[in-house]
């Protein structure tokens, strides 16, 4: 086997290794009651290797902390994202949306926890997670601006990226509320519909503001279609 061969077989043994040791991690952390401590010895018992194995692979806990974040944010945005279609009336997608989140937050409430205890920064995988979304929510709300022909003044224009990343990150805040109390109520179900009421209330008060009378439940396709007319 060539050098090149060699090199590349170790390195997927790597990932390999990484991937193993992330999901034993998210699996401890799924069972260890609120407030107590994930200890790396319990991760590297639960993955099958020492754990003078894990700093081989993970710089330091800060790293493998971070890494760990990393890996339940991406089952996140791997659930939300398709969400974020065109299908449906604006309200069910909202809803949608909404629901996906709220459903995996309530399944995996410590994985939940852990996401969001970073402190922010500029290598936040929680603030760029949460980035990414809000700029896809942007990305529609400008499509829809555009296609609709809204005479929006600069300034409303330029409004629409932090207003969509205020939008997100208050949805995020209210499931994160929710889930700290001893007993999250309201129920999951309710949240959602308050939390989709809440956005739709915004979206179509500023649509509104710029005389659109959005119906919730329109359908986008007619929505649209009646724009072009």
């Amino acid at each position: 086997m060539s050098v090149d061969g060699r090199q590349a077989r170790w390195e997927q043994h790597n990932l390999e290794r990484r991937r193993v040791i992330l999901t034993a991690a998210i699996e401890v952390i799924e069972e260890t009651a609120p407030g107590h401590e994930v200890n790396v010895a319990a991760i590297a018992e639960r993955a099958g290797v020492g754990r003078t194995v894990i700093y081989r692979h993970f710089t330091d806990r800060s790293e493998l902390d971070r890494e760990i974040r990393v890996a339940i944010l991406d089952d996140v945005w791997a659930r939300l994202l398709p969400a974020l279609s065109l299908e449906g009336s604006i309200l069910q997608i909202i809803e949608r949306v909404v629901a996906e989140y709220v459903g995996w937050a309530a399944e995996h409430p410590a994985l939940h926890r852990v996401a969001g205890a970073a402190e922010a920064d500029d290598d936040n995988p929680l603030e760029q997670g949460l980035s990414m979304i809000a700029g896809r929510v942007a990305e529609l709300i400008e499509t829809a601006v555009d296609l609709l022909r809204l005479d929006l003044t600069g300034e409303q224009r330029a409004a629409l990226d932090p207003l969509a990343h205020g939008l997100v990150g208050a949805v995020f805040g209210a499931v994160r509320r929710w889930l700290s109390r001893p007993v999250p109520e309201p129920s999951a179900e309710v949240l959602v519909q308050l939390t989709t009421a809440s956005v739709w209330y915004l979206l179509h008060g500023h649509a509104r503001a710029l005389g659109v009378d959005l119906k919730a439940g329109q359908p986008i396709e007619e929505l649209l279609a009646s724009a072009l007319q």
